[in-house]
């Protein structure tokens, strides 16, 4: 038995969680991923799981071998991708990290489109609204919506994204359209939690500047699909991504308000490790995740 498939099974122990999780996964009995494993141990000299009869951990050099087997894997599968790639042919597994309000808004129909398009590459979707570390957790590529920071990782911006102030005609009623963001203070609003600003809503100010506005209400909540549906509801204002808001609005269930006052909400970007060699499966991806978008903008 080789390094490599040891080392592969390995790898999945971890990433599953678990030997029955990885041989559920993998279609492998969990008796022979153990094999593999204590075999891997046995020609390393060292430990690299703890085990119990419920569950496991890594041990210091467990996490050390992880992390370099896994970039080891990750090149060797690219380096293998980009060869099927000059031949045409493309195909493989994603590990792909996504929010969930990315997903269970419309644009989330993008990730849908691939998989049908592409039945030859296995579209493994995790979504999760923190940040997962794409080398340390084995993930191919992430879609995140986001003002993008400097860091190692390479991305490519797929579409740009907007804010807007929004609530229903009712509240529009009963409160009053805002004529400037500080009208907000004593109006109801719809807190959503899962954004960096919470309750200190941001403005355009004089010059640009970013102002903060301190508003309350009925309701906070870590979803802005949730703060979406509270607005319509009419339980107060909302500060909502465009592409959430945008159905409500042209229906007419939604009424926005201050947009020139509202900063610019970035983009949304396919981000994956910079390697030396880029899966094919991964550009066919983002190629895909780049064209869909134009014609969703455009439509």
């Amino acid at each position: 038995m080789d390094t490599l498939t040891r080392m592969r099974a390995f790898i999945e122990v971890v990433e599953a969680e678990g030997f029955s999780a990885a041989a559920r996964k993998i279609g492998r009995s969990k008796a022979l991923l153990s094999k593999y494993v204590r075999e891997l141990e046995d020609e390393l000299g060292a430990l690299l799981l703890n085990r119990t009869t419920r569950q496991f951990s890594l041990t210091e050099a467990g996490h050390t071998y992880y992390r370099r087997a896994s970039e080891i894997v990750r090149e060797i599968d690219s380096l293998a991708d980009n060869v099927r790639d000059s031949s045409g042919d493309v195909r493989g597994r994603i590990k792909l990290s996504a929010s969930r309000t990315f997903a269970d808004a419309p644009i989330g129909q993008s990730l849908i489109d691939f998989a049908k398009e592409h039945p030859d590459i296995v579209l493994e979707i995790r979504l999760d609204d923190r940040f997962v570390d794409l080398v340390e957790e084995g993930f191919d590529l992430a879609i995140r919506i986001t003002r993008l920071e400097s860091s190692s990782l390479i991305a490519r911006r797929l579409a740009p994204f907007g804010l807007r102030l929004c609530a229903s005609p009712d509240i529009v009623e009963r409160h009053g359209m805002p004529e400037r963001p500080q009208d907000l203070a004593g109006k109801p609003c719809v807190v959503d939690t899962n954004g960096r600003w919470l309750s200190n809503w941001p403005f355009l100010g004089e010059g640009n500047q970013i102002t903060t506005v301190s508003v309350s209400g009925p309701i906070e909540v870590n979803s802005p699909i949730v703060a979406r549906a509270a607005a319509v509801s009419g339980l107060g204002w909302a500060i909502l991504p465009d592409f959430i808001a945008q159905p409500d609005i042209e229906a007419g269930r939604l009424v926005p308000a201050l947009d020139n006052r509202l900063p610019d909400g970035a983009g949304i970007f396919a981000v994956y490790p910079h390697r030396r060699y880029l899966p094919a499966k991964v550009r066919v991806f983002v190629d895909f995740m780049a064209q869909w978008f134009r014609k969703y903008s455009a439509g």
